[in-house]
């Protein structure tokens, strides 16, 4: 693979420098850079331009935290994720009125465990889950319908453990297996 003349490459979006500001943020506040290093590193982290430049800001800087929490939020209308998105390992999904649909089919799921808390006031909810996924929904409280949930025929062992919390007002949740 040839690389790419420095002036055609891929400029950086303001998120991705809002990320890198941030995690810069994060490790000064944790003890893992010094002052003067934060300084610098934040000076080019705000004039820089390329991808590459970036990735040099924040060398040396440890990963970071899988374990965050990521929240889908609309006052009315749909929330939909589908075909290959990344699960987080926590997930908060508010919807006041609207459906809500989650395929976690086709998603990557890099976790053992995935908890989804849903807190919906109207509309419906229906989860597609791996084939081999186990399900947990002891932690939702349903308010006027009660959850629909059938285990798949045959699963394989090994799948992520899905558990699933949260409040349900005047909707019903479907969770069901991917066929394939």
């Amino acid at each position: 693979m040839t690389a790419m003349p420095e002036d055609r490459l891929p400029l950086i979006s303001d998120d991705e420098r809002e990320t890198a500001v941030r995690r810069l943020q994060e490790a000064y506040a944790e003890g893992h850079i010094s002052h003067e290093d934060l300084d610098e590193r934040l000076h080019q982290v705000l004039t820089v331009t390329s991808r590459r430049e970036l990735v040099s800001a924040l060398s040396a800087l440890p990963a970071e935290k899988a374990d965050t929490a990521s929240t889908i939020a609309v006052a009315g209308g749909r929330i939909r994720r589908r075909g290959v998105w990344r699960v987080p390992r926590r997930l908060k999904v508010e919807s006041a009125f609207g459906r809500v649909h989650l395929d976690l089919s086709r998603a990557v799921i890099e976790h053992a465990v995935v908890d989804i808390e849903l807190q919906l006031g109207t509309g419906r909810a229906r989860i597609t889950l791996p084939r081999d996924a186990i399900v947990d929904i002891e932690g939702l409280d349903t308010g006027w319908k009660d959850s629909r949930y059938r285990t798949t025929r045959r699963s394989r062992p090994g799948g992520p453990e899905i558990r699933i919390s949260g409040t349900m007002g005047f909707g019903r949740l479907k969770v069901r297996h991917a066929w394939r």
